[in-house]
């Protein structure tokens, strides 16, 4: 459910625009908070698709809270937009916090939805596109040829990982691991077709849904471990940022 939170000490003003958003679109989760700290403990403890932030809260700016959503990583790019009078802070919150926009009180009916329907109905069919997009790559299967003639059908979510065995490939999963003969680590990945199994190393593709710890060996290597497997999988130089910022997405990196 695409979900907002409306950080604005007057509960008067509050309720307007929470009423408004409702009249636009009524399937959408509104949180609500009155303070910074109320905030936080909503942003950290749910998923937020919109921010609307009173730009001058009474105890506290509502430019630091926004430069703190903002270096939380799975909010890093999401919609921030501030309520204010004061339109000699916008520039300044443009700036600092890469806003999407902003709305000036009084509110006016019109401006809002017409912002809304801008941003949430596009990003809501977004978010199905990719919803429908994962459910395909989850149900999909991969079938490969086993030893004398033996085929085997594997469901993509079911890869841990994949190593190279020399001129093989021994593709893990949660139901034991089949080794695919006379196959390279690229074409296996081309069969595989999925955004969430990449390559990590020359010789390892991983599924980045299972990582659980990525362990630092020397300046070029890493070891990647997973959930409820025994086994690891390395991480080389070449490819550790695109790996790194798929495991940190849509977690609260503390340092």
């Amino acid at each position: 459910m695409y979900s907002i939170i409306i950080v604005e000490d007057d509960s008067i003003q509050r309720d307007i625009l929470k009423r408004m958003i409702l009249s636009v679109c009524d399937f959408v989760k509104i949180y609500e908070a009155d303070s910074e700290m109320s905030a936080l403990e909503i942003i950290l403890n749910n998923d937020i698709n919109m921010f609307l932030i009173d730009i001058s809260l009474k105890q506290s700016s509502g430019l630091d809270l926004a430069m703190k959503i903002r270096s939380i990583s799975k909010y890093e790019f999401r919609q921030i937009i501030f309520l204010t009078t004061h339109m000699e802070y916008i520039t300044q919150a443009f700036k600092q916090t890469h806003c999407y926009d902003y709305i000036v009180k009084p509110y006016d009916k019109n401006d809002v939805q017409a912002m809304l329907n801008k941003i949430i109905l596009n990003e809501t069919s977004d978010l199905n596109n990719k919803a429908d997009n994962y459910s395909e790559e989850k149900d999909k299967e991969v079938v490969i040829t086993l030893k004398n003639g033996v085929y085997v059908g594997i469901k993509v979510n079911d890869i841990i990982f994949i190593e190279v065995d020399g001129k093989n490939c021994d593709i893990n999963t949660y139901n034991g691991v089949y080794t695919a003969y006379n196959i390279s680590l690229k074409k296996i990945l081309q069969l595989v077709d999925c955004n969430y199994i990449v390559q990590s190393h020359r010789a390892f593709a991983i599924n980045t849904n299972y990582i659980y710890k990525i362990e630092k060996l020397d300046v070029k290597l890493s070891e990647v471990y997973f959930n409820e497997c025994s086994k690891t999988a390395f991480l080389g130089y070449k490819f550790k940022n695109s790996i790194m910022s798929e495991f940190k997405k849509g977690k609260v990196i503390i340092c």
